[in-house]
C-alpha cells in the first residue's frame, strides 16, 4: 500500500529531527508539523503498526531501521527534485523548495531513479544536504558551523542548515556560494558578526547567518 501524503510529511519531519537532535518526541512533531498532539499520537500508533517506530506513552519515539529507510526515501525524492530543478532547469537554489514539496509525493520510484541517473547520481542537493540513495543510505559529512570558527581560519563552505528563501537571497546578495573558500578576517566581540574574505571580495556576515552555514 502506498504511503499517504500525510504519512510522508510525518516521515520527513522524523528524518529532520533525527538529523538535528537525534531524538523524536510527540511534542516536537506537533510543533514542526503544526498538528495537535492527539493527532500525532494517533499517527504514531499507525507507524508502530507498520513497524516504523516503537511507541510508548510519554517516552521519546524509537525509530526502527525500516522507519528510517522510509523516511530517507521521502527525503531522497525531495532532494533529487531540488537538484534536478537547479541543474537541469536552471532554477536558483532559493526557488526550489516549494516545488520539491509538491513533487516529493510522486510515488514512482522509477521516476526518481531515472532522475538520479540523469543527474549522474549526485551525493548532495543544491543546499549541500546529502541525498539518500535508492536503498535509503546516506553519506555523512563531518561539518561544523561557521559561527564556531575564529579569526584566521580558512574554511570551505559546504552546506546550509536552513534553506529559507530570505536566507538564500541574503547569501546571493553577497555572492556566496557552496564550495567557496572563506577566510575569516575578524569576529566582532560585540555582536559576533564575521568579516570574511571570499573569491568575490570581502563581506560582513551576521552571527545569525554564520550559525546557519556549515563548513569544513
Amino acid at each position: 500500500m502506498r504511503n499517504t501524503h500525510t504519512e510522508e510529511n510525518y516521515l520527513k519531519a522524523i528524518f529532520h529531527l533525527i538529523s538535528d537532535t537525534h531524538t523524536v518526541t510527540i511534542n516536537e512533531l506537533s510543533k514542526i508539523l503544526d498538528v495537535k498532539m492527539p493527532s500525532v499520537n494517533n499517527m504514531m500508533k499507525k507507524f508502530a503498526e507498520k513497524k516504523w517506530v516503537i511507541y510508548e506513552n510519554y517516552k521519546p519515539l524509537i525509530i526502527t531501521p525500516l522507519g528510517m529507510k522510509e523516511a530517507a526515501l521521502v527525503v531522497r525524492k525531495h532532494r533529487l527534485t531540488e537538484m534536478f530543478l537547479v541543474e537541469k532547469m536552471n532554477f536558483g537554489w532559493e526557488n526550489v523548495h516549494e516545488i520539491a514539496e509538491q513533487l516529493e509525493h510522486v510515488h514512482s520510484a522509477m521516476f526518481f531513479d531515472k532522475m538520479d541517473e540523469i543527474l549522474n547520481y549526485p551525493r548532495f542537493d543544491p543546499h549541500g544536504e546529502p541525498i539518500p540513495d535508492k536503498d535509503g543510505n546516506i553519506i555523512a559529512q563531518e561539518l561544523k558551523k561557521l559561527s564556531s570558527c575564529k579569526s584566521g581560519d580558512s574554511v570551505l563552505f559546504k552546506a546550509v542548515t536552513y534553506s529559507d528563501d530570505d536566507f538564500l537571497h541574503y547569501l546571493n546578495d553577497r555572492n556566496i556560494q557552496l564550495e567557496m573558500q572563506l577566510e575569516i578576517v575578524k569576529v566582532e566581540n560585540f555582536d559576533k558578526s564575521f568579516l570574511v574574505n571570499t573569491p568575490a571580495g570581502s563581506v560582513h556576515l551576521s552571527s545569525n547567518a554564520a550559525d546557519k552555514m556549515l563548513v569544513k
